[in-house]
């Protein structure tokens, strides 16, 4: 799997529920699948299209989450460095 390559997108939605049973016939009348199986990137399409604030607001607050993760993963990451590079400056042997 290349990293732009989601198998997400290319699922169909079953409209399970009120409104996706909406937004599944909307997306569907808009763009017309040629089998008739509405995907999540057919959604996202009309979205992007109709609702770009709504999708742009999701994108930032991705972003800003996994940027955040990522600053943990990193302090989590150096902790174990830092114990180390104290306990060699406590050892006797080491001075």
């Amino acid at each position: 799997m290349n990293l732009g390559d989601n198998p997400i997108l290319t699922e169909g939605v079953e409209p399970d529920s009120e409104l996706k049973e909406w937004l599944v016939n909307y997306v569907g009348e808009k763009s017309s699948p040629e089998d008739g199986q509405v995907t999540v990137e057919n959604i996202i399409e009309v979205m992007a299209e109709e609702f770009p604030d709504f999708l742009m607001a999701i994108a930032e607050e991705n972003w800003v989450r996994g940027y955040h993760q990522a600053l943990v993963d990193v302090d989590e990451n150096t902790k174990p460095l830092d114990e180390t590079k104290a306990a060699k400056r406590k050892c006797k042997k080491c001075e």
